[in-house]
C-alpha cells in the first residue's frame, strides 16, 4: 500500500513537471503578437499531461476554436486563476506548517506563476517571463521529487533523497483525522473556484459572467460529482449529499453562463430554490454531527439558495454574487483548517463532538454511531454507503422545478433544465448505480427509471424539443415509463408504505405527462401532482437522513403492504445474530444440537450446515437445498483432531496431507468407508457424498470452526437453492431460503466470492491426486503442499497421531530422521502426478462451499 501510494504521488508531482515544462517553453517563447504553441493545441496539452495545471486548458480550447475572442482570454481566465492563486497558496503555507519543502515549493511557485500570468494578462507590459520562471522552480522540484522517489525503490529504501520521503498516515492520530481526507480538500478548491467566478463580476474584475466562464463551473461540477462518489465509497452519505447537492448548483452557474452567448438572459422561479434551501438547511442541522464548522459552512449554501431565489436573475445579480464571496472566503478557510488538520497532529478545533453531547442530553434520543452494519452490501459484496438521501433529494429537486411555468421567455430562458437534468437524471442514475452495487435491486431499479424520465423529460420539454407540438409518438414513449412504474409500484407493495407512496404518486406525474402530450391536460392537475410527489419525496427524504443519524426514535417508513413467506421472512421468525459475538455463536451451536439448520459464515461463501450427530436436521437441509443427487453435501471438520476416532482407519499420508493444507479454503474429496457411521449420521448419511467417497474440509474462519468445536463435524451445503449464484452474503441467505433455516450468523459480506478447491485424493495412495475444482487456493499452491508431504514420507517422518501403532526402535528413528531433517528447504523433488478428472464425475462440484 505504501509502494502504491509512494506511484500515485510521484505520478501526480511527474505530470506536474511536464505541464510546467510545456507552459515555460510558451512563456519564454511566445510575445504579446505571437504565440508559440496555438491556444487549441495548448489546451489539450495541459489537459492530457498536466493534472493540476490543466485547470485552463478548456479556456484556452475555447479561444483557439474562435468561441472566445482573443480580447476575451483575460476576463475568462482571470476569475479561476485567482481562485486557484489563493487555494495553492494556502497548501504551501502548509506544507511550510507541517515541513513538507517539496509540497511547498511545487504550491507556491504554482501559486506565484498564476499570479504573474494574471498581472500578465491585466497589463499588456508585463512579461510573461517571471510566469515561466516560477513554472522553472516547479519544473526543477517536480523532476528532483520524481528522481528521489525512484531512487528510494530501486535501493528498496536504503537511499532517500531530502524532502522526497512521504509520512505514513500511520503516524498522524487517526481518531482525530477521521473526517480529514484529500477529497475534502479537492472539493472545497473547487468551492472557491466557482465562488470566485460569480463574485468577480460584483468585484468589477470581469464586466459580466459569460461563456468564457462556462469550462470553470462545469469542471468544478464534474470534479464535485466524481468526489460524491468517493464519499460513498469512504462510507460518508453526508459529505456525499452536500457535493451532490454544490455539484448541482455549478452545473446551474455554467447553464447561466451559456445562455449568455445565445443572448438569452434567464430567470429563476421562486420555488425550486426556496426548496432547495430547505433541502441545505436539514443536511446542515444533520451536518453538525460530523463538526460545527462543517454544519456552519452549508448554512452559507442555504443563504444562497435564499439569494436565488430573492432575485430574478439569480447569478446575474449583486445580492447572490455578494453571497458567494462569503462563500469564497468561508471555503479558503475550511481549506486552510482540511488541510492543516489532514497532514498535522496539532488539531485546529472544528467543534466535533458538540453534537453528541447535546443529543445524549436528551432523553429517549439515541444517536447512531459509525455503524458498520448500517452500510453492509445487501445482496451483493460493495463498499459503499446508502444514496437514498441524495435520490429522494434529487426527486424533491426535479418534481418542485417543473412546477415553474415557462411564460413568454420560452423553455430554454426558465433556468429548469439543469435542475430536471442533472437533479432528477443524471445523480439518480449515479444514486441508481450506488445501490445496485450495494444489491439494493428495487432502490437501484425505482432511481434509474426516475432518472432516465426526469432526464428524457427535462431535455425534451424544457430542452426545446417539445415546443408547442403535441405527438403521439411523445404519448407512446410516456406509456411506456407508465408501464415499467406500474411494476414497480406493485414491487413496491412488499417493501413499505413510504415506496409504495413514492412510486404511485410518480404514476400521477407521468398520467399528466401522458394527458400534456395528448393535449388533455386539466387546468393545474400537473401542478398539484408533482406537489403532492414532492411532499412524498421529502418525507423519504427526511426519513432516511433522520434514521441513519438516530437509533431512536426513527420516522417510520411503514410495514409492507402485503408480506409473502420467502420474501424477508426469515428474518421475524429465526435468530439472525452477529458472528462476532461468543454468545451469538453458543446461541447457533444450541439450536444445531437440538436439531436445527441454519446458515453460516465460512472463509469464502455463505453454507447451510446441520449436525451430523442429527440426522433429522441432515436430512431437513437436504431437502431444503433440493439438492440434485449428483450435488451431494460435505462434511467439514473444525480440526483434524475430530478425526481421531478414525484415524486408524485412514491413510497416514492422508492425514498428513490434511494437516499440511488445513485449515484452509480446500476441499478434499476422500474414499467413503464405515469410519462415517463413526459421527452419528445414521440413514442420513447416504446425503453425504456419493457411494463411492465424500468430500470433507476445515475451513479457514474462526467463527466456522468455534462452532464445528462445539457441535461436532457438520454436513454442509451451499446456502443457495440448486441452480443458482452462491450466497455471498447473510441477507441472502434470507432472501433465498427465507424462512426455512432455524438461524443465521450474520457477518456481513463474504472474504470471497469463490468457492474452496476440490482436490481427489481418492488414490491418494498412489501418489496421485487429481482436482475436480480449481478455486480460491491455486492448483500450484496445492500441489507444492503434496509434494512437500511426500517428501517427508519418503525420509521417513510420520504422522505424530500414528507414533503409538510403530514398534519404539522405529519411532526413535522416525524422531531422529525428523530433527536431521527441520534443517532443509525447498519443495521436495516429488514424483506426484495430479489425476486428471471428469467435471462430471464430480461428487461436489456444484455444492458451493
Amino acid at each position: 500500500m505504501a509502494h502504491l501510494r509512494s506511484l500515485h504521488v510521484s505520478v501526480g508531482i511527474l505530470g506536474i513537471s511536464g505541464g510546467s515544462l510545456l507552459l515555460l517553453v510558451n512563456d519564454y517563447a511566445s510575445s504579446p503578437e505571437k504565440d508559440l504553441i496555438p491556444n487549441t493545441a495548448l489546451g489539450i496539452l495541459l489537459l492530457i499531461i498536466a493534472a493540476l495545471l490543466a485547470y485552463a486548458g478548456l479556456v484556452y480550447i475555447l479561444v483557439g476554436q474562435g468561441v472566445l475572442q482573443p480580447t476575451e482570454l483575460r476576463s475568462a481566465l482571470v476569475p479561476g486563476l485567482a481562485a486557484f492563486t489563493l487555494a495553492l497558496l494556502i497548501i504551501g503555507i502548509v506544507a511550510v506548517i507541517v515541513k513538507k519543502p517539496v509540497l511547498f515549493l511545487i504550491a507556491f511557485g504554482i501559486s506565484l506563476a498564476c499570479a504573474h500570468q494574471i498581472a500578465g494578462l491585466c497589463a499588456a507590459g508585463f512579461g510573461l517571463s517571471a510566469t515561466a520562471a516560477n513554472y522553472l522552480i516547479v519544473c526543477a522540484v517536480g523532476v528532483y521529487f520524481g528522481l528521489g522517489r525512484l531512487v528510494f525503490i530501486i535501493t528498496r529504501g536504503k537511499v532517500e533523497l531530502p524532502g522526497t520521503g512521504l509520512k505514513s498516515k500511520a503516524e498522524l492520530n487517526t481518531a482525530q483525522n477521521q473526517g480529514c481526507s484529500d477529497t475534502v480538500s479537492v472539493c472545497l478548491v473547487m468551492n472557491m473556484l466557482s465562488a470566485c467566478v460569480l463574485v468577480c463580476p460584483l468585484l468589477g474584475v470581469v464586466p459580466r459572467l459569460f461563456v468564457g466562464h462556462v469550462p470553470w463551473l462545469w469542471t468544478a461540477g464534474v470534479f464535485q460529482v466524481a468526489m460524491c462518489i468517493l464519499f460513498y465509497r469512504a462510507m460518508d452519505t453526508l459529505a456525499a449529499t452536500f457535493y451532490g447537492f454544490t455539484a448541482l448548483l455549478k452545473f446551474a452557474e455554467g447553464y447561466s453562463a451559456l445562455l449568455s452567448f445565445y443572448s438569452i438572459e434567464p430567470h429563476s422561479p421562486v420555488p425550486f430554490p426556496a426548496v432547495f434551501s430547505v433541502l441545505f438547511f436539514v443536511l446542515a442541522l444533520f451536518s453538525c454531527q460530523k463538526s460545527l464548522l462543517e454544519g456552519l459552512y452549508q448554512l452559507f449554501f442555504v443563504a444562497f439558495c435564499i439569494a436565488i431565489a430573492a432575485q430574478p436573475q439569480g447569478f446575474f445579480q449583486g445580492g447572490t454574487q455578494g453571497v458567494e464571496g462569503a462563500i469564497f472566503i468561508m471555503s479558503a478557510l475550511m481549506l486552510l483548517i482540511t488541510a492543516f488538520n489532514m497532514v498535522s497532529t496539532t488539531l485546529i478545533p472544528t467543534g466535533q463532538g458538540y453534537f453528541k453531547a447535546l443529543v445524549t442530553k436528551i432523553q429517549g434520543v439515541n444517536l447512531r454511531a459509525n455503524d458498520k452494519e448500517l452500510n453492509d452490501p445487501y445482496l451483493g459484496y460493495s463498499k459503499y454507503a446508502d444514496a437514498e438521501v441524495l435520490g429522494h433529494a434529487c426527486s424533491v429537486l426535479a418534481a418542485f422545478a417543473i412546477t415553474a411555468t415557462v411564460g413568454d421567455k420560452g423553455p430554454l430562458a426558465v433556468l429548469i433544465l439543469p435542475w430536471v437534468v442533472v437533479a432528477g437524471g443524471a445523480l439518480q442514475l449515479l444514486c441508481g448505480s450506488v445501490a445496485f452495487a450495494r444489491g439494493k435491486t428495487f432502490e437501484s431499479t425505482v432511481f434509474i427509471l426516475y432518472g432516465m424520465m426526469w432526464t428524457v423529460w427535462g431535455l425534451t420539454r424544457f430542452g426545446g424539443l417539445y415546443g408547442q407540438t403535441r405527438s403521439f409518438d411523445v404519448a407512446v414513449g410516456i406509456i411506456s415509463f407508465m408501464l415499467f412504474n406500474g411494476l414497480v409500484t406493485a414491487a413496491a407493495v412488499f417493501v413499505n408504505v413510504a415506496w409504495f407512496a413514492y412510486s404511485l404518486t410518480f404514476q400521477l406525474i407521468l398520467i399528466s405527462f401522458l394527458l400534456d402530450a395528448v393535449g388533455a391536460l386539466p387546468y393545474g392537475y400537473d401542478i398539484g401532482v408533482t406537489i403532492i410527489f414532492g411532499l412524498v419525496s421529502f418525507y423519504c427524504f427526511l426519513a432516511h437522513i433522520f434514521n441513519s443519524t438516530f437509533k431512536s426514535p426513527q420516522i417510520p417508513l411503514g410495514k409492507p403492504l402485503i408480506k409473502m413467506s420467502g420474501v424477508g421472512g426469515g428474518a421475524d421468525i429465526c435468530p439472525h445474530v452477529s458472528a462476532r459475538k461468543a454468545t451469538s455463536v453458543q446461541q447457533i451451536a444450541e439450536i444445531m444440537k437440538n436439531g436445527g439448520i441454519c446458515g453460516m459464515p465460512t472463509d469464502t461463501v455463505y453454507v447451510l450446515v446441520a449436525a451430523c450427530n442429527r440426522p433429522d436436521a441432515v436430512l431437513k437441509a437436504y431437502k431444503v437445498k433440493k439438492q440434485a443427487e449428483d450435488r451431494p453435501m460435505s462434511m467439514w471438520i473444525s480440526s483434524i483432531k475430530q478425526l481421531e476416532p478414525v484415524r486408524h482407519l485412514l491413510s497416514p499420508l492422508l492425514l498428513d496431507f490434511m494437516e499440511a493444507a488445513w485449515p484452509s479454503s480446500i476441499s478434499m474429496v476422500i474414499p467413503r468407508g464405515p469410519w462415517l457411521d463413526t459421527f452419528g449420521l445414521g440413514d442420513a448419511a447416504k446425503h453425504i457424498g456419493t457411494p463411492q467417497s465424500i468430500a470433507i474440509r476445515n475451513p479457514d474462519c474462526t467463527v466456522a470452526t468455534h462452532l464445528i468445536n462445539l457441535v461436532g463435524p457438520i454436513a454442509v451445503t451451499s446456502a443457495n437453492p440448486t441452480g443458482e449464484a452462491d450466497t455471498t452474503h447473510h441477507n441472502q441467505v434470507y432472501a433465498k431460503l427465507g424462512n426455512k433455516v432455524d438461524g443465521v450468523l450474520c457477518d456481513g459480506a463474504s472474504p470471497e466470492n469463490i468457492a474452496s478447491t476440490v482436490v481427489d485424493c481418492t488414490k491418494i495412495e498412489t501418489g496421485h491426486i487429481g482436482f475436480f475444482r480449481v478455486g480460491l487456493i491455486p492448483k500450484s499452491k496445492v500441489l507444492q503442499i503434496f509434494e512437500e508431504v511426500q517428501k517427508r514420507h519418503s525420509q521417513g517422518q510420520v504422522n505424530p497421531a500414528f507414533e503409538d501403532d510403530l514398534p519404539q526402535t522405529d519411532i526413535q528413528g522416525h524422531k531422529s530422521s525428523g530433527d536431521d531433517d527441520t534443517a532443509e528447504s525447498g519443495r521436495g523433488s516429488g514424483n506426484s502426478t495430479p489425476s486428471l478428472v471428469s467435471p462430471e464425475q464430480s461428487p461436489v462440484l456444484r455444492n458451493g462451499s
